[in-house]
């Protein structure tokens, strides 16, 4: 502190004029597009084709937002003695009424299929339409920008890193030794 009396009353006041002088910077929204960064949060995109039904982001979420239903359906493979199971996605909807977007179930996806996309334009004029399907969330997921490019001096991935022990390891046995 300066200790004169009144120097943090002066500072302020004098941010205050600064600010009021300049001129505002308003988008008008409908008219203009913002421009939002390219990694920006939206809403949550449903890559269905890697959806397994494990239930996991639904468990996760603290607001119970997600509704999933399935059904188990028989696989039939070829030289099996008995027909597989797999579960089909009949219904996956999350309702944005009353999710509180915190991306606890994209992370805890372990199949990637859950995706944050940058569409923000999905408002209604009735809070019962916030609840969209898993149609609705398939269409967001043409929206979700591609990772970002692998930094070149970085560390790398750790599959690469052991496929590429596995390669040199191989190369290095003896011909003729079979693990």
């Amino acid at each position: 502190m300066d200790g004169v009396p009144g120097s943090g009353l002066a500072k302020g006041l004098a941010v205050t004029l600064k600010t009021m002088t300049r001129r505002s910077h308003t988008q008008q929204y409908p008219d203009v597009e913002p421009e939002l960064p390219p990694r920006s949060r939206g809403v949550i995109a449903l890559f269905e084709e890697n959806c397994t039904v494990c239930m996991l982001c639904a468990r996760e979420c603290p607001d119970w937002c997600i509704y999933i239903d399935s059904h188990k359906e028989e696989v039939v493979v070829p030289g099996a003695s008995r027909p597989r199971q797999r579960n089909v996605l009949d219904r996956f909807d999350i309702d944005f009424s009353l999710c509180m977007y915190c991306g606890i179930c994209i992370e805890a996806c372990p199949f990637d299929a859950l995706y944050w996309s940058p569409e923000f334009e999905y408002a209604e004029y009735d809070i019962r339409d916030l609840l969209h399907d898993k149609d609705t969330l398939r269409e967001w997921m043409w929206t979700v920008p591609p990772p970002p490019a692998h930094d070149p001096n970085g560390e790398p991935a750790k599959e690469e890193s052991t496929a590429a022990r596995k390669l040199a390891q191989a190369e290095a046995a003896p011909p003729g030794d079979a693990p």
